[in-house]
């Protein structure tokens, strides 16, 4: 397998850590390691192991190679900084922030790269409205395949809402191969993300089968079409604004992204916590608090939720 070249990090190039390397972060960072950027992965020990040893190998379509990088386990590693990716579980942003926080420069980054709509808010109510915290939309299909393993199934871009850095950091990030646009309605952008997750991720986790497939069952598209109704409800009363054609999206994803499984489902196979509160579990929180009935929604949570417990018993 061959080791791609990794250019000698520049003075001009950003200073990146990554915060929860897992096939998010690890894909992200292996571009902009590449483009010469100088990036630490901060993640679990197997991880980290594989990634000193071999460096990060990264599967594409279009090759397979090993990428030297930087790797720790500890959260000191994000000392020294411009930005910061966040891309732990949103069950552990909280956590995540509080141990960055110590290692922080004051004009450093956070940019939240998470399932969710509200990781930015949260990451601010911990580091407080000095430190300057950004949401992004993140549109890429990966997945661990193995300790230091990353495969990519399919986009690679992202939306970024405004930062002190937002222009500069979108005309690096599209250099190193990852098109990214700033927006005034991340918000907006980050719900649409929603309502598709909410829509695809507990089916998939429930059934264990892959977008393709659910949509071709008896009664998916009905069903499919409840959730989203029940979310867009939600979104209304909250006086959000989703931009685009998000039927379409919702549709889109299951023929552009027919083999892809959900991270809800992936962590369901593994035993891992997922993010299910923060997903179909938020639809249903804000719906109470706004008088909006999510039946649908609720109906998913709890089926998710009997499965986690007995996965981990």
């Amino acid at each position: 397998m061959p080791t791609t070249t990794l250019l000698p990090p520049r003075p001009d190039r950003l200073r990146l850590a990554v915060m929860g390397a897992g096939s998010v972060g690890c894909y992200f960072g292996a571009l902009l390691a590449r483009a010469g950027h100088a990036v630490t992965l901060i993640g679990r020990q197997a991880h980290v192991q594989a990634i000193a040893a071999h460096g990060l190998r990264l599967q594409t379509a279009a090759e397979d190679v090993q990428v030297p990088m930087r790797a720790s386990t500890e959260a000191s590693a994000a000392a020294g900084a411009d930005v910061v990716l966040l891309c732990v579980k949103s069950s552990d942003t909280e956590a995540a922030a509080r141990q960055i926080q110590p290692h922080l420069a004051p004009g450093t980054l956070v940019l939240t790269l998470q399932n969710g709509v509200d990781n930015d808010e949260r990451v601010r109510a911990v580091l407080g409205p000095a430190q300057p915290v950004a949401a992004a939309v993140v549109y890429v299909a990966t997945a661990m395949a193995g300790p230091g393993h990353v495969r990519h199934f399919g986009r690679g871009d992202l939306l970024i809402g405004p930062s002190p850095i937002a222009g500069r950091l979108a005309r690096e990030l599209g250099q190193a191969g990852i098109p990214t646009q700033v927006s005034d309605n991340v918000r907006g952008a980050l719900w649409a993300k929603l309502v598709i997750n909410c829509a695809y991720n507990a089916l998939s986790a429930i059934a264990q089968q892959p977008y393709g497939w659910l949509v071709q069952q008896e009664g998916a598209t009905e069903l499919i079409a409840d959730l989203v109704a029940e979310c867009l409800a939600v979104a209304q009363a909250d006086g959000v604004q989703i931009p685009g054609d998000i039927q379409a999206a919702v549709r889109g994803i299951a023929q552009s992204m027919p083999g892809q499984l959900s991270s809800t489902a992936q962590d369901l196979a593994r035993g891992r916590p997922g993010e299910i509160a923060h997903l179909n579990g938020y639809v249903v929180q804000r719906g109470a608090a706004l008088g909006v009935a999510t039946p649908v929604n609720h109906a998913l949570l709890v089926l998710v939720r009997m499965l986690q417990a007995k996965t981990a018993n």
